[in-house]
């Protein structure tokens, strides 16, 4: 079938209702995204969305002002609801209600203009049939997980048939202009590279975190998965000639890291020396602080999807920890994106920062791809830069999912 998008060539008046899913499966992948297309959407577009998040605990960590103990709650500008394991029914079971909560009136729930299930996150029957009932069914949308792989522009925008004559639509994010593009708020490119070339700045933030930058050292972040090769990186780091410090914002990674250091337990802001790599970890950072940390540092080693793509916002060199899958399917998932991003790096840059991806996604000992990375890292710093600003020149989630609505209209 032919995809239905298309730019939109009418004006951007409309407010239109949006409800966006979101089960949170990936600790803060799947609500990191989706919390920051909900903001975008009521910011820039003026649309009137509600966030359903079934896990608030991880929702407040982003958001420091939620209460986790809150099923309705209003920031800004987006409601954000808490989804029931059994949701959307007229009786939800007090088990499933968040402490001091009570559970809102199912039955008068009505179904939004829009409605985004984030991820396949597969939406509740009762919410399928307010859909269906609506005098213009809601426009459905399955916004799939970010892949480079060739086959996602063909099917970006396909419709598929669904019971109750209702039809869902194919949503994909990308890296090329006939997908949908990258969650990129407005003004972010600017607001970057004002903070990079402000040394004042960049300090009073670290400082803010009790980071102390030392002289000639390399400050590299880590939020990583957990990794095999974890260990013989770290050593490689210790043993350079160069000194760098490695800040490590909480999270799963923190076990391997005490392990390698030989303590019971990392607290925050303690610094922790082994050769030339010292040790820090940071408090969990709202999703602007670790934009700033990102853009702080010379080298941003992230995971999954969200951090993934706001290290590339950084224009900084960085090393992905992609969401392993069972047969290494996600192994042609890595070398999709590395075919997209090595393009124009000579040939020996392009080989070194293979080796370093490959090896850090499978286990491998690090030793051999750090060393021959530091050969060609003038080359890879400006190529992130220069790919920073190939993307940016792309639409922006936000924007194409308003356009494919009214589009639809």
């Amino acid at each position: 079938m032919t995809p239905i998008l298309s730019a939109f060539d009418g004006g951007f008046g409309m407010r239109a209702s949006w409800d966006i899913f979101c089960s949170v499966i990936d600790n803060f992948g799947d609500i990191g995204v989706t919390w920051r297309l909900a903001r975008q959407l009521v910011a820039e577009h003026d649309q009137e969305v509600r966030l359903w998040v079934d896990d608030l605990e991880c929702f407040a960590r982003l958001c420091p002002a939620a209460n986790a103990k809150d099923a309705q709650q209003l920031h800004q500008g987006v409601r954000v609801q808490h989804w029931l394991h059994d949701p959307l029914q007229q009786d939800p079971s007090p088990q499933d209600q968040p402490p001091s909560a009570s559970a809102p009136d199912y039955s008068s729930v009505k179904a939004a203009d829009v409605v985004i299930e984030a991820f396949a996150c597969q939406l509740p029957d009762a919410y399928i049939a307010a859909m269906a009932q609506r005098a213009r069914p809601s426009l459905w949308l399955n916004l799939e997980y970010l892949s480079a792989e060739d086959w996602v522009a063909g099917c970006h925008g396909l419709p598929s048939l669904q019971p109750r004559g209702l039809q869902k639509y194919f949503f994909f994010p990308g890296f090329t202009p006939d997908t949908g593009g990258l969650l990129r708020e407005a003004g972010l490119i600017e607001q970057r590279r004002r903070f990079q070339q402000d040394p004042a700045a960049r300090q009073q933030f670290l400082n803010s975190l009790g980071v102390i930058a030392q002289k000639n050292s390399r400050l590299v972040s880590l939020f990583s998965y957990e990794n095999k090769s974890l260990f013989s990186w770290l050593d490689t780091l210790a043993a350079a000639t160069r000194p760098t410090q490695l800040l490590v914002p909480q999270g799963r990674i923190i076990a391997e890291l005490q392990e390698w250091l030989g303590v019971k337990q990392l607290s925050l802001n303690d610094q922790h020396q082994r050769g030339a790599l010292k040790v820090q970890l940071l408090p969990f950072l709202s999703q602007p602080d670790y934009d700033r940390l990102l853009w702080s540092c010379d080298l941003n080693v992230v995971r999954g999807e969200d951090s993934f793509v706001r290290a590339q916002w950084a224009a900084k060199p960085l090393l992905w920890h992609i969401y392993p899958q069972q047969e290494n399917a996600h192994m042609d998932k890595l070398d999709a994106f590395l075919k997209l991003y090595c393009h124009g790096l000579s040939p020996a840059a392009g080989t070194a920062l293979q080796a370093q991806w490959h090896a850090w996604n499978s286990g491998l000992n690090m030793a051999k791809s750090e060393q021959a990375l530091r050969q060609v890292w003038p080359e890879l710093e400006a190529h992130s830069d220069a790919w920073c600003t190939q993307l940016s020149a792309q639409i922006n989630i936000s924007t194409a999912l308003v356009q494919f609505f009214r589009k639809w209209l």
